[in-house]
């Protein structure tokens, strides 16, 4: 059912994964009217369906976006899902000119609103972007909130103690790596780090230190950044996951209570006690 034109109108910049479709049955529920700029080459081929305006547009068409959402009348804007910056690095400078076409709104945000090109500095110079247009970028999880996780084991089995030690040590380095923005994940066996994640993001992290402890047995901890934003980047873990994991071989997921988005609740935990992998959502501190 198509939202009322009268009813407030919420834009979503959608990206891959499953996490946008949450945010736009939310945002219905509470009433709003979504329009959808699905990023190209990212988004869910559902999406257009749901929305109730849906428009394409390229990752570096930031100008496009604020076009979109000023013609639709959404003062507020959502984004979601995920954009992977690795594409961009395996093409020469040209090539990727040529692949994104970024629109003058992109090219001031990436050459001379950013000090860096890590995720916060980014996103933020985004947003600023953004609400200099009127249109301003908020929380993410405000509309899917029943899916942050609750602190606690969500499978049959928790922790063993060598597992703890390992998720202890991780918690501690995950922090520190969220505090740098580096990334928001690390590996560990036998209180030694296996791997940690950078650019390429979990689930390639995830195979990396599977194919470095074959034994298995190993703990993925993945944390939010000390003051996390919540407009982006946040935290995500669902049945994927899992199979990632399950395939690593890993022995155990601790994530950070609610800071972290959980998809597919049900299906995750089924996996994961299939796979005998324990889930444990902490508070930190």
């Amino acid at each position: 059912m198509t939202a009322s034109k009268s009813a407030e109108t919420l834009g979503l910049i959608a990206g891959a994964g499953e996490f946008p479709e949450l945010v736009l049955r939310g945002a219905r529920r509470a009433g709003l009217r979504v329009v959808v700029v699905g990023l190209r080459g990212c988004y869910d081929a559902s999406l257009p369906e749901q929305a109730d305006a849906f428009y394409e547009a390229g990752i570096a068409r930031l100008g496009r976006w604020i076009r979109i959402f000023r013609r639709e009348r959404a003062a507020r804007a959502i984004m979601a899902g995920k954009v992977r910056k690795t594409r961009m690095l395996a093409q020469s400078r040209w090539r990727q000119w040529l692949a994104y076409l970024p629109d003058w709104s992109s090219i001031k945000v990436w050459y001379f609103r950013t000090p860096d090109r890590r995720n916060d500095t980014l996103l933020c110079a985004v947003a600023d972007e953004m609400g200099r247009k009127g249109i301003e970028l908020v929380d993410s999880t405000q509309y899917c909130r029943e899916a942050m996780a609750d602190e606690g084991v969500l499978t049959r089995a928790g922790l063993s103690a060598t597992q703890a030690v390992d998720a202890d040590l991780g918690w501690k380095i995950a922090r520190e790596m969220g505090r740098l923005d580096v990334g928001q994940a690390v590996a560990v066996k036998d209180k030694d780090v296996i791997a940690v994640e950078a650019m390429e993001g979990t689930d390639a992290m995830i195979k990396r230190a599977g194919a470095l402890c074959r034994r298995g047995g190993w703990v993925l901890v993945k944390v939010a950044k000390p003051d996390q934003d919540m407009r982006f980047d946040v935290p995500t873990i669902g049945p994927e996951t899992i199979e990632r994991l399950a395939e690593a071989k890993a022995g155990a997921l601790v994530v950070e209570a609610a800071k972290t988005l959980v998809i597919d609740r049900s299906r995750l935990v089924e996996l994961a006690n299939k796979h005998g992998i324990s889930v444990v959502c902490r508070e930190d501190g």
